[in-house]
């Protein structure tokens, strides 16, 4: 069996090639696709030029591949557009499992990151390729800035009122994609992946508190306010406008459900939120 890694490179691509290899996949067997192939020859695995503009690069790195892990594309609003030339090529290359990382319930989520990934999960589905859906809640590791402007400050000031985040550090999903890359089995599921504890943000504040040494309080702040505040730290209209809506989604539940999936997928609790933040520190 060969497994494609598409995004090889990036924080959770790296993870995933890592668990791969933790859990006795061959190195050989392991595809690492990426932009630029030159940031990936320190992964100990093949290597494949793979840029998800370029559908020839796509078939190309695609020769040979049983498997297709697809790292949801970083670049937002352009995301359904490149990962449909991923599906195509993996329908063409006659690929027998296709895993997509995706966002909490995408499919019926107010979240501002939703739709680009239910327009890829109902591509999946109309591809008719025998595919896995991890919809991975926030990472832990989102949160660096946060850290780093609240043990400077000890003000942890956000638009999310009393929302609560089932986060988990990248390598627990990374660990999750590992399990259902190499498992038997898996296709047709649709994962709801989040940590253990769904925390809100008196808890981060705590958690904070305790990484840095030093006192934080969470200061909630309206939509208005913390938009104001975006733009008048510099961040265009755009920018900012897209932060806020992303903490009002948090605000409205749509990072709050955990169900203890990945904990079972990863045959262990997943990475508590203090630990997460330790680790970012």
């Amino acid at each position: 069996m060969t497994i494609l890694v598409t995004g090889a490179t990036g924080q959770l691509g790296r993870l995933i090639v890592k668990s791969l290899l933790e859990r006795g996949a061959d190195p050989q067997s392991i595809v690492a696709g990426a932009r630029d192939v030159a940031k990936a020859s320190d992964l100990g695995v093949r290597t494949a030029r793979l840029d998800y503009t370029e559908p020839a690069t796509i078939a190309a790195a695609l020769e040979g591949v049983d498997s297709v892990l697809l790292i949801s594309s970083s670049e937002v609003g352009k995301r359904a557009a490149q990962h449909q030339a991923v599906i195509d090529a993996a329908v063409a290359a006659g690929v027998q499992k296709f895993v997509y990382t995706s966002a909490p319930k995408a499919t019926t989520s107010d979240l501002v990151l939703a739709p680009e990934h239910k327009a890829t999960e109902e591509l999946i589905a109309a591809s008719g390729l025998p595919a896995v859906i991890l919809r991975n809640n926030w990472y832990t590791e989102n949160y660096a800035a946060d850290l780093a402007r609240a043990a400077e400050t000890g003000v942890l000031a956000a638009g999310v009122g009393d929302g609560r985040v089932a986060s988990a550090s990248r390598k627990d999903f990374a660990d999750a994609a590992a399990v259902v890359l190499l498992e038997d089995g898996h296709a047709g599921e649709v994962y709801e992946l989040g940590g253990d504890v769904a925390w809100d943000y008196n808890d981060l504040a705590s958690a904070i508190a305790e990484v840095s040494g030093r006192e934080v309080a969470y200061v909630p702040v309206s939509f208005d306010e913390q938009l104001a505040a975006l733009q008048a730290a510099g961040l265009d209209e755009g920018t900012a406008g897209f932060v806020a809506a992303l903490d009002a989604g948090i605000r409205d539940g749509a990072l709050a459900d955990t169900d203890g999936t990945l904990s079972r997928l990863i045959g262990r609790p997943t990475t508590p939120l203090v630990e997460g933040l330790r680790a970012v520190a």
